[in-house]
C-alpha cells in the first residue's frame, strides 16, 4: 500500500514539475518542442542514475523506488507528448523537424540513460547493472 501512495504522491510532484517546465518554456506548434525534448532527456538521465546507483542499495525501500521512478519520473516524462508533438509538426508541414525530434529523442535519450546508469553505478561503487527488473533491482 505504501508503494501505491508513493507513486500517487510522486505523480503529483512529477506532473507539477512538468507543467511548470511547459509554462516556463512555451513553443509554437510548428517549432521544435524543446521543452518536451529536454524534459524527456533529463528524465532519461535521472532514471538511469537512480537505477544504476540509488536503487542498487539494499537499504533503498521499494516504495521509494516506485515513488521516484513510476511516480515522479513517469509523470514528468511522457511518450504521449513526444507522439503528439510529432503529429503536430507533421501536420504543420515540418516533417524534417519531426524526424529530427524523434531521432534525437531516441538517440539522446538512450545515451543519457546509459550515462545515468554509469554515473549512478560509480557513485554507488557497484558494477553497472546489465539488466534492471521492473522493481528497479539489478539482475
Amino acid at each position: 500500500m505504501r508503494a501505491y501512495l508513493a507513486v500517487a504522491v510522486g505523480g503529483v510532484i512529477g506532473t507539477g514539475l512538468r507543467l511548470a517546465f511547459d509554462l516556463a518554456f512555451p513553443h509554437d506548434d510548428a517549432a521544435f518542442p524543446v521543452e518536451t525534448f529536454v524534459v524527456n532527456l533529463v528524465g532519461s538521465f535521472v532514471l538511469g542514475w537512480l537505477a544504476g546507483g540509488v536503487w542498487t542499495r539494499p537499504s533503498t525501500p521499494t516504495w521509494l523506488k516506485a515513488g521516484l521512478g513510476s511516480g515522479v519520473i513517469g509523470s514528468f516524462t511522457t511518450l504521449s507528448a513526444v507522439m503528439a508533438g510529432l503529429i503536430v509538426l507533421t501536420r504543420a508541414g515540418e516533417a524534417w523537424v519531426a524526424a529530427a525530434y524523434l531521432l534525437g529523442s531516441v538517440v539522446a535519450g538512450l545515451a543519457l540513460a546509459a550515462a545515468g546508469l554509469r554515473i549512478g553505478s560509480l557513485i554507488a561503487h557497484r558494477p553497472m547493472p546489465t539488466e534492471v527488473t521492473d522493481a528497479g533491482e539489478p539482475l
